[in-house]
């Protein structure tokens, strides 16, 4: 926060009601001696199995991993094209490009916010092999025709879902239909670690014990390497406290969606733009709202005491990193990236401290 100091902070994420029990688990694991790829990732790999709607979960050490390894285990590489979404935390196409395969970006829904079915078929190529949608801000991407997409080009599909623990899509858990679906446990998310970490579900059998190899250097037993893997594996301490944590996960979901609630209704018809929500299964990672005057907006919010960040001020195709990839235009994405402001949203968000922040929000002047 560069030193300032907020009324309303954007997050907290010290533990709060959970501590106790998230200092027993991390005791259980300091005390039991075993560190990594024990009981507490096999444990936590099937009940978040469970909790997700999928046959098999496998714990890696970040989402962005978990996205590669998806990739990697479905024999995605070099030469190969991912098409994927700009507007999303640099990682996703990060993770594409760590495969060898390029990322290909097709513009976003004005409204929704997540990949354009249309867009997507317009990026197609002889080279494409995957799709990757990104379930942005908890919103899930249209499922339905980018899985008719899928199965008319003959493509995978891998659901970025780094921001979407349980959510669904039209009543279906995200996943569903997909050959593999990525989640991120990085501390801020829904469900965050006290550190880095990510998984990978999904209901292919054979793809899930690939990818325990592929995490695990490619062994199939212990120092016998049958493929070249990398070195990405879910500690046992983060697994212990992620298990503490998801069984607070569905009230945690349902905390965020009524203060989403909330600001949908005390923002309406006020000076900034809310996008819509598509599918009651949206979990509300972040509140995203939008205005052309950002940077007075979020001035006019810091003096109130309030504080707001911005996913994501540079779209992916336009950072530096970017350039070898030689991204198309993303017209779309270029404008919600100069007007999109997030709002503070978590779970200890007092009603009147929102109450605050829609008045605030409200007497903002265009």
């Amino acid at each position: 926060m560069s030193g300032t100091t907020f009324r309303i902070p954007f997050n907290v994420l010290a533990p709060g009601a959970e501590r106790a029990e998230i200092d027993a688990a991390i005791a259980r694991v300091v005390d039991s001696g075993w560190f990594v790829l024990g009981p507490e990732v096999a444990a936590f790999e099937r009940e978040f199995a469970a909790a997700a709607g999928a046959a098999h979960v496998v714990g890696v050490n970040t989402g962005t991993d978990a996205i590669a390894l998806a990739l990697m285990a479905l024999g995605i590489g070099p030469g190969d094209e991912v098409i994927t979404s700009p507007l999303s935390a640099a990682y996703s196409a990060l993770a594409v490009h760590m495969t060898g395969a390029r990322p290909v970006f097709a513009d976003i829904e004005p409204e929704r916010l997540t990949i354009d079915p249309a867009a997507v078929i317009a990026a197609i190529t002889s080279r494409t092999r995957a799709i990757l949608p990104v379930h942005l801000y908890g919103q899930p991407a249209d499922m339905r025709a980018l899985h008719d997409i899928a199965s008319r080009y003959g493509l995978a599909v891998v659901e970025d879902a780094c921001q979407a623990h349980l959510a669904t899509c039209a009543g279906t858990p995200v996943g569903r239909g997909s050959a593999a679906t990525a989640y991120s446990f990085y501390p801020t998310k829904n469900l965050g670690a006290l550190g880095d970490g990510g998984a990978i579900a999904t209901d292919d059998a054979a793809l899930a014990d690939r990818l325990r190899r592929l995490r695990n250097g490619g062994q199939s037993s212990r120092y016998h390497h049958d493929e070249t893997g990398v070195n990405s594996r879910l500690d046992e301490l983060q697994a212990a406290i992620l298990r503490t944590r998801l069984g607070r996960l569905p009230a945690v979901t349902s905390a965020r969606r009524r203060l989403a609630a909330g600001y949908r209704a005390g923002l309406h018809g006020g000076p900034v733009q809310v996008p819509r929500e598509f599918d009651a299964g949206h979990v509300y990672h972040l509140f995203a709202v939008l205005t052309p005057e950002r940077d007075r907006f979020q001035a006019h919010l810091r003096t109130a005491g309030i504080e707001t960040l911005i996913h994501y001020p540079v779209p992916i195709p336009r950072q530096p990193a970017a350039a070898a990839w030689t991204p198309a235009a993303c017209p779309v994405t270029d404008r919600v990236t100069a007007e999109v402001v997030s709002l503070p949203l978590y779970t200890t968000l007092s009603a009147a401290a929102q109450a605050e922040v829609v008045a605030a929000v409200r007497t903002f002047s265009r």
